[in-house]
């Protein structure tokens, strides 16, 4: 493996060290995710650097506080025979892979805090909704967020899963509110989270019975609002910062093109897979992971030629057969939360910073497009795979042109 990354001279050196087998395991691991030549260069140093400050042997753990202060000694001047200061990214990139080596070990002494958002209830929930009652994982992952983030609040106030109250739920859900980055919907979809997760508990019999029924989630008018989805011109300029040759521009283009033409929720093109292109027949099929149905789209050419340049030229070709990949390692399939990421900061690359920036607010986009070329409520609910036709009228609400030729009738003078 030495020999993969380092001059024959220098591979000598780094196989003769300590702990060969240990380094040399997680190197190749490194490797198979995806990691580049350089990257495990610098890994590699910076085992030899750990195993120094920490003087770790065989079998020897070590804890989170432990990493950190020889990552403090290690980015001091000579610390790395180097005579400047390490920058905060630097040495933050020292400790993520001094961590990821030990616990790839299993030589990673957790603490209790590391552990407790992984706690056995919450495990033992996530099985439940997965086996029993059939959830998809996406509403599975915002199941659980809510139980991990209610276990967090009950240990900061000292408060035991066993000793809860109605008034305790109360509290964590003023608590989440008063951090006022959350809207009505959100608080009340946490409250509601939550009373699912207290029914449980008390059929498992982790806290007094009758809780749950006395969680009353905040009320909130669901038009209250109105989508805040982007205007065309800065979609169009959105897509328009993809016209790079990196990687990352052939793999976002293809993927802003599926959020712009189609409208497509984030965890709906995070499931796409090569087996759902059908180039014979021209057509796309898209798995919605909140209704569980399968959906059928016509493939344009534009989408279709967008998606062909990204195989060829930028998807890694031995990780499986999701169509999108992450593009630095670990190579791994995409997740909402980097779709999110990738949106937003190509907004704010453009300056656009306010309003909804994340997935959703092209899915908005893509909705009043249609409205604005005059397609009816129906179609559009069934082109964005709406079940119930509410869920669709709420974008009538911001058709300005049509409230515009409203307000321009001649009232034959009732006015």
């Amino acid at each position: 493996m030495f020999e993969e990354i380092f001059f024959p001279r220098n591979a000598k050196k780094y196989r003769a060290a300590p702990l060969f087998e240990e380094r040399e395991q997680y190197l190749i691991h490194r490797r198979d995710l995806g990691a580049t030549r350089s990257s495990l260069r610098k890994c590699a140093n910076n085992q030899l650097s750990l195993m120094h400050l920490l003087n770790l042997q065989e079998d020897r753990r070590a804890c989170p506080s432990q990493v950190e202060a020889a990552a403090a000694s290690w980015s001091q001047p000579k610390g790395r025979r180097c005579d400047w200061l390490a920058s905060p990214k630097t040495t933050a990139r020292f400790v993520a892979d001094a961590v990821s080596w030990l616990r790839f070990l299993g030589w990673l002494e957790e603490t209790e805090t590391d552990n407790r958002r992984c706690g056995a209830e919450v495990g033992a929930y996530e099985l439940w909704m997965r086996r029993d009652r059939g959830l998809s994982e996406a509403t599975i992952r915002g199941y659980r967020a809510a139980a991990d983030q209610f276990l967090e609040w009950l240990t900061l106030a000292k408060i035991p899963l066993g000793s809860i109250s109605v008034v305790d739920v109360d509290d964590a859900v003023i608590a989440k509110k008063a951090q006022g980055t959350r809207g009505r919907r959100t608080i009340h979809d946490y409250a509601q989270r939550l009373r699912a997760f207290i029914r449980y508990s008390e059929a498992q019999r982790w806290c007094a019975p009758g809780i749950a029924d006395g969680i009353m989630p905040p009320r909130f008018d669901r038009d209250e609002g109105i989508p805040r989805g982007l205007n065309r011109e800065d979609v169009l300029r959105l897509l328009a910062t993809t016209e790079g040759n990196r990687l990352a521009d052939k793999r976002d283009r293809a993927i802003l093109m599926l959020f712009i033409a189609y409208g497509l929720r984030a965890g709906e093109v995070c499931g796409l897979r090569l087996d759902d292109l059908d180039w014979e027949n021209e057509i796309i099929r898209v798995r919605c992971p909140k209704t569980s149905r399968t959906q059928i789209y016509p493939l344009s050419l534009a989408v279709g030629g967008a998606i062909v340049r990204y195989i060829r030229e930028a998807r890694p070709s031995r990780f499986g057969r999701e169509l999108f990949f992450t593009t630095c390692a670990p190579i791994r399939p995409v997740y909402p939360s980097v779709l999110g990421a990738t949106v937003r900061r190509r907004l704010a690359a453009l300056g656009i910073v306010t309003g909804k920036r994340g997935t959703h607010a092209l899915r908005h986009a893509a909705a009043q497009h249609l409205l604005d070329q005059g397609m009816p409520m129906k179609v559009i609910g069934d082109f964005l795979g709406h079940r119930d036709p509410s869920s669709t009228a709420i974008y009538a609400k911001v058709n300005l042109a049509a409230l515009r030729e409203v307000a321009a009738l001649d009232m034959e003078g009732l006015a």
